[in-house]
């Protein structure tokens, strides 16, 4: 397949590098200095803390102008509705591997209904200056899945056909049929997590306060409460019945190990996701 990695932050940065590891043929979109950085010197990956820092040559495109079999989305939640602007007009089907509560529908009105999949990047990082670092594979990280699929919930031939491709790049990519409800039960979970960190001013800090963490696991248990479907996946139903005292030594676990480090960031792009994310959950409790 000819592949569009659209948006060129950590992830987009981080996944087209290895699709392009693997030998897929992909493009970068990317504009203004991170353009020029890219075509420059390439997509700068580096795990963790480490000054070892490799370079990949990934080709750079400053327009999604172009026939491609298939678009990955990596954007904010909240750059969504200028990014369905700008592939009205092109070609391929589209992956959206973006934080997003708000249904399918406003991305299959927008661009057609059978261009859309959804999904979610299983893998993370943090940038420092140009450089994407990024975490190392654990038995954990190995453990969850990037969850791939159609709108309708079937497992078809293209899907298949993703899952194929991440997974021969090193991700662990599954077909996921009840992919909507797998993104809200996401968003669910992450908002009052996210405020909570950024109300503390880091996941250490959080994870120190037992009050905080007290109020988290409520608000997580009320949007899950909330949800017009049973969780996906359903260990997280989980939160709803585990005694408080477990739930927070577990985010006590998470908050300080290095899983938690994109949670810290508190970019305008970051809080303008996170405001985004929280009025799609609170639209599901007010239609429920």
């Amino acid at each position: 397949m000819k592949i569009l990695v659209y948006g060129a932050g950590v992830l987009g940065s981080l996944y087209a590098a290895r699709l392009h590891d693997a030998g897929h043929d992909v493009s970068l979109l990317a504009r203004g200095d991170r353009l020029a950085s890219l075509r420059e010197r390439g997509v700068l990956l580096a795990e963790n803390e480490s000054t070892s820092v490799r370079r990949v040559p990934v080709s750079v495109v400053e327009s999604p102008a172009g026939k491609y079999d298939l678009i990955l989305v990596f954007v904010r939640s909240h750059q969504v509705d200028s990014v369905l602007e700008q592939l009205v007009e092109s070609d391929g089907d589209v992956l959206f591997l973006v934080n997003w509560a708000g249904g399918p529908e406003p991305l299959a009105e927008a661009i057609g209904r059978e261009r859309v999949l959804l999904g979610f990047g299983n893998q993370g990082g943090t940038m420092d200056g140009d450089i994407v670092r990024y975490g190392r594979r654990t038995l954990l990280t190995r453990l969850v899945h990037m969850p791939i699929g159609e709108i309708d919930g079937q497992t078809t031939p293209r899907v298949e056909r993703i899952v194929r491709m991440f997974r021969s790049a090193g991700f662990t990519a599954k077909a996921e049929p009840r992919m909507d409800a797998w993104l809200k039960t996401h968003a669910a979970f992450e908002v009052p997590l996210a405020h909570a960190v950024h109300t503390a001013g880091d996941p250490n800090a959080l994870a120190g306060n037992r009050a905080s963490l007290r109020d988290m696991v409520q608000l997580i248990r009320q949007n899950l409460e909330a949800l017009p479907m049973r969780p996906v996946p359903r260990a997280f139903g989980a939160l709803r019945v585990l005694p408080h005292g477990v739930l927070i030594a577990l985010f006590r676990l998470l908050l300080r190990s290095s899983a938690a480090a994109p949670l810290g960031t508190t970019s305008p792009a970051a809080l303008g996701e996170l405001n985004l994310l929280a009025e799609q959950v609170d639209g599901l409790a007010r239609r429920r």
